[in-house]
């Protein structure tokens, strides 16, 4: 059950009278409650979609069944509004997915086809990605990823709230994502807990995008509001554990009725301040202020632009843990070397001390044995020694024979030279961020012109404003080919990089699908793996940029890259 509660596609609420335990420990893997037949919107009330009576009843289906042959269902997870979600194999690719089935004939089929399309085309990995969307035989299904290491925000609250860090980075990764999702012409509008995830790594990814609400048939005549209005509604709830509307949803309890919508650091005493009037300017749009009278969110782009001008929340101390105080072993423990804290009785016998070694005949004798047998091996020694060196110099006016079969073998065993590598082609790698990152100028990083360059983005710290782990180049050698060593120069000042390989068909979505190789720092960094490897794929990856004096930013510059094997 573990991994059932981390995996598929959110398609329902968990509103509910039950507390947010209850609610963890028996949530599904699609982020719903079987037995609730009744959805709520943001704010927890009925969200008026359609009843149940009006649409097919979902296909009647059963474990083992195929889909193309293909995709073998395992578990039903859900079944309401004439639809069921399914846990499945991919007996292709021999890995976990999860399924969205319907009617062909159900009324929301084909904005639901449509709505997973458009959420394929996007391929943006802070989202849980659409892998297949098919007609067939009567059926509509939505193929989609499945994260079994990945946790629920609804299991992450069951724990309390937030620390603060967390919590921006919630509401910075959850902003940025649903900013360059709009950008696409896409929205979520079902955008609770149950449909946020996070990573073992710490990222948190969406699940849904446009599919859960089309499954929902659910439509919103502002959806850059709404969706801003939900991250908001999470931020809240992160750092206060209660849902920010009257009505208890999704496992928290809402706020007390009449009081009206309070900022968090009202609700709950150490609430960050900053954080807490940020939630209040992403919820103004249902009538909030912020305290000090900002102007409100209305689009996830301004919140990401709000959550960047805001100074950095650090992460918490390590607490220090003071070691085990320090055991004595059984023989420290005795009274061997020290003196004893137990006085000695009268009565006790003394026990005469042992006389010291080697002092008696036989120890004598065997002194002068083990001296005689030394001296003997010394003067062995040095006979050995002496006519070693005469035998060297007799042999030093002898005619070697044998060094040309020796340099002959050396010469076989000879590493190959390194050669240059060509650079078939590049591109710009941000999937941490908004997915682009001055792709127009990848190719000034390696045209041989140094005075040409490829910058990233502006950031407010040396760290990316601690929004992302880092950004980079991705080097194609259109063939896996050996790789000795990478040297990248900058321009700006000192840079830290790493290079990381992949030896794939195609790139992979995040950093940590490349291997770590190397790294440095500097303004020429040369990034020798510890031995040659193989790889087509190569990530340039910079995880420290320096200040530009130009725009007061920070921002790393890559002039030049060459490659050799």
């Amino acid at each position: 059950m573990a991994e059932r509660s981390t995996a598929a596609v959110d398609v329902a609420d968990n509103s509910g009278d039950k507390p947010l335990t209850a609610k963890a420990d028996k949530a599904t893997t699609d982020g719903t409650e079987p037995q609730d037949a009744k959805g709520a919107g943001p704010d927890g009330t009925d969200d008026g979609r359609t009843s149940p009576d009006a649409v097919p009843a979902a296909p009647d289906l059963h474990s083992g069944h195929k889909l193309a042959k293909r995709y073998r269902l395992e578990e039903c997870i859900t079944r309401l509004d004439g639809f069921s979600s399914w846990r499945a194999v991919d007996e292709k690719l021999r890995r976990a997915v999860g399924v969205h089935l319907l009617s062909a004939d159900h009324p929301r089929a084909r904005s639901v086809l449509a709505a997973a399309r458009s959420s394929a085309l996007l391929g943006d990995p802070r989202f849980v990605q659409v892998l297949d969307a098919v007609e067939e035989d009567d059926l509509v299904y939505v193929v989609h990823e499945w994260l079994p290491d990945a946790t629920e925000l609804t299991a992450l609250l069951a724990a309390g709230p937030m620390e603060a860090h967390d919590a921006y980075q919630l509401v910075s990764q959850l902003s940025q994502a649903m900013a360059a999702a709009h950008r696409e012409g896409l929205s979520h509008l079902r955008l609770t807990p149950g449909a946020v995830l996070r990573s073992s790594t710490g990222q948190y990814r969406i699940r849904g995008l446009a599919v859960n609400a089309a499954l929902r048939g659910v439509t919103a005549e502002h959806p850059l509001r709404t969706d801003t209005e939900a991250i908001g509604a999470l931020l809240y709830a992160a750092l206060t554990r209660r849902w920010p509307y009257e009505n208890d949803a999704y496992g928290l309890t809402g706020l007390p009725k009449d009081l009206g919508l309070i900022p968090p650091d009202q609700v709950r005493a150490g609430v960050h301040r900053g954080l807490s009037e940020l939630a209040m300017r992403a919820l103004a749009n249902d009538g909030a202020t912020a305290s000090r009278q900002e102007q409100p969110c209305t689009t996830p782009d301004e919140l990401a632009k709000a959550v960047a001008a805001m100074p950095r929340v650090l992460p918490p101390e390590p607490v220090f843990t003071a070691p085990p105080e320090y055991q004595r072993t059984t023989y420290q423990q005795g009274t061997y070397g020290r003196p004893s804290a137990v006085p000695v009785s009268a009565t006790q016998p003394v026990v005469q001390a042992p006389p010291p070694p080697l002092q008696s005949r036989t120890g004598k004798v065997l002194k002068w044995a083990v001296s005689a047998l030394l001296i003997a091996a010394l003067g062995l020694g040095s006979w050995q020694l002496a006519e070693t060196v005469i035998d060297h110099g007799k042999d030093s006016t002898e005619p070697t024979t044998t060094q040309n079969t020796e340099t002959d073998s050396d010469d076989n065993n000879a590493p190959e030279p390194s050669k240059p590598v060509t650079i078939v082609d590049a591109q710009d790698y941000d999937p941490l961020g908004d997915g682009s990152e001055k792709p127009d100028s990848v190719k000034s990083a390696y045209d041989g012109d140094t005075s040409s360059y490829w910058p990233t983005d502006g950031y407010y710290t040396t760290d990316f404003g601690r929004l992302k782990e880092g950004v980079g180049i991705v080097l194609d050698l259109g063939t896996s080919q050996r790789v000795g060593s990478v040297n990248v120069s900058f321009l700006g000042g000192e840079t830290s990089v790493e290079l990381r390989t992949a030896d794939s068909a195609s790139i992979p979505s995040l950093p940590n699908g490349f291997t770590k190789v190397a790294q440095g720092s500097g303004t020429k960094v040369s990034l020798s793996p510890d031995k040659p490897v193989q790889a087509r794929y190569l990530l340039v990856w910079l995880t420290k940029v320096p200040y530009s004096s130009d725009d007061g930013k920070y921002r790393g510059k890559i002039s030049d890259i060459k490659i050799t094997s």
